[in-house]
């Protein structure tokens, strides 16, 4: 039996290999919605397909449903690079609230900038409920580069490095660029602040939305995972929710020393004090973890 599960799956694809079963469980489950990273797609069999099919196997009577953003495979892949998230996160919350499977509420597990696209659909969506939200190297702050775009061959990362450099904020890229749109500048705050379309948004940068806290609040757990070797993510603090210090592109901060944190403006003060916020680190590069963390750490909140 394999023991080593390695996820190839950059902001992107995976392989997930092996899950062993975990006896015990009973058909009461609580349903689990999947969101992909970028380059990746619901179904690809060697990917989401699998671990969907693995969490089936491991957790029996789970309903796991791996979201498409589209009508098909292709369009679902391509959507990760240029469908407007907001668009995005309102077609799955319809998706969602029309399940009849999801009416007592649900599960959700996020890969990579599916974390933060989860996180929007618990603050604007709360029917069906979502009870624990898992991040696995999910940006939460966004990002700040993009090292090591999936496909690396294809001419697609190269454009979408150029727009970002050139460009991040004027209005046709914010549109029609899902990075740009969780693309966060430390050295122009003013300008992601009134520009970002997605991310300044569920990050309460201009206004507290306090329906947002409210939702984000009704969560049991938030649970968040960092790869401590992650080479895509950049930086690597935003899988906890830290980030670039303003004004400058090369000191951190953590989540507890942000504004966002300190004036409570999400509700994630809140969270940790009520013991709802889970920080998890694993060895590896982005999105690369061993069957046995994956048993021991994830499936638990699952079951």
């Amino acid at each position: 039996m394999t023991t080593r599960l390695r996820v190839i799956f950059g902001v992107g694809t995976l392989l997930f290999l092996v899950v062993s079963p975990v006896h015990g469980s009973d058909n009461a489950t609580t349903p689990l919605v999947l969101w992909h990273g970028m380059g990746d797609s619901c179904c690809n069999p060697l990917s989401m397909g699998a671990i969907k099919k693995r969490i089936e196997g491991a957790i029996p009577g789970i309903d796991v449903l791996s979201l498409m953003i589209g009508k098909t495979v292709i369009q679902d892949t391509e959507n990760g690079f240029f469908m407007d998230v907001n668009e995005q996160v309102a077609m799955v919350c319809s998706q969602l609230s029309q399940d009849p499977k999801l009416k007592s509420g649900y599960n959700a597990m996020g890969f990579s900038q599916g974390g933060q696209f989860l996180r929007a659909v618990a603050q604007r969506c709360p029917s069906p409920p979502m009870k624990t939200l898992i991040s696995i190297g999910g940006q939460q702050q966004g990002v700040y580069g993009l090292p090591r775009c999936p496909g690396e061959s294809s001419v697609i990362c190269d454009w979408i490095r150029k727009k970002l450099n050139s460009g991040a904020y004027t209005d046709v890229v914010q549109k029609h660029l899902v990075q740009a749109q969780y693309w966060h500048d430390p050295l122009n705050d003013d300008l992601y602040k009134k520009h970002s379309l997605f991310l300044a948004d569920i990050n309460q940068e201009r206004v507290v939305n306090e329906t947002y806290k409210k939702n984000l609040q009704m969560l049991d757990k938030f649970v968040m995972v960092k790869f401590l070797q992650d080479t895509v993510v950049d930086p690597v603090d935003t899988e906890w929710f830290g980030f670039l210090k303003t004004g400058q592109a090369k000191e951190t901060e953590t989540l507890q020393e942000s504004v966002l944190y300190k004036e409570d403006r999400l509700g994630l003060a809140a969270m940790e004090a009520a013991g709802k916020l889970h920080f998890l680190a694993t060895e590896g590069d982005h999105l690369q973890f061993t069957e046995k963390w994956f048993n021991e750490n994830l499936l638990p909140y699952l079951r």
